[in-house]
């Protein structure tokens, strides 16, 4: 059986009551950069997305669970992306909002969701994309037993500078 639930945070499906925290998150500029996000998203939009968030991960290519802490706080959202079963890979994002950042919340998660994806879904690979100037990102993904693979140089342009980004790699054994 797989288990979404640790000792600090539990994964679950977005409910209709997330819209108000996905619009505060989805339209923080702070994390645009991380997200590749370029344009804020309106309250009709993330209804609907909240609306259709039940379509099957196959169908969809994606999976976003609200990170949920212990006193049923939701604390950030995790996702699977670019979701291919042929080849059985997956891409991970993850935000946790910054007064819940530090607890051990980011890590668990990427624990229960890595078990979730090798398990359930029977991939062999998840992979992130990490900015180099995100150092709490790179930490993050190491310490979760993610290995740098390569470098997209000068990959993302911000403020006037290209930056590299680093593919991290977590590969079932």
């Amino acid at each position: 059986m797989i288990n979404l639930t640790g000792k600090k945070v539990k994964l679950r499906a977005l409910e209709p009551e997330d819209l108000s925290i996905l619009y505060t998150t989805e339209n923080n500029e702070e994390f645009w950069e991380a997200s590749n996000t370029l344009t804020p998203f309106s309250k009709a939009t993330l209804q609907s997305y909240l609306e259709n968030a039940h379509v099957d991960i196959y169908q969809a290519k994606q999976l976003r669970l609200a990170v949920e802490n212990t006193n049923k706080a939701t604390v950030g959202f995790i996702d699977l992306f670019d979701f291919d079963p042929k080849h059985q890979r997956a891409g991970v994002g993850i935000v946790i909002l910054p007064q819940y950042q530090k607890l051990g919340y980011a890590n668990e998660s990427l624990f229960l969701l890595k078990n979730y994806a090798f398990n359930r879904l029977n991939l062999h690979q998840l992979y992130a994309h990490i900015a180099s100037n995100n150092s709490k990102s790179i930490h993050l993904f190491q310490k979760s037993g993610y290995l740098q693979t390569g470098i997209l140089k000068n990959w993302l342009y911000n403020n006037g500078t290209f930056l590299d980004v680093f593919v991290y790699q977590l590969i079932d054994s």
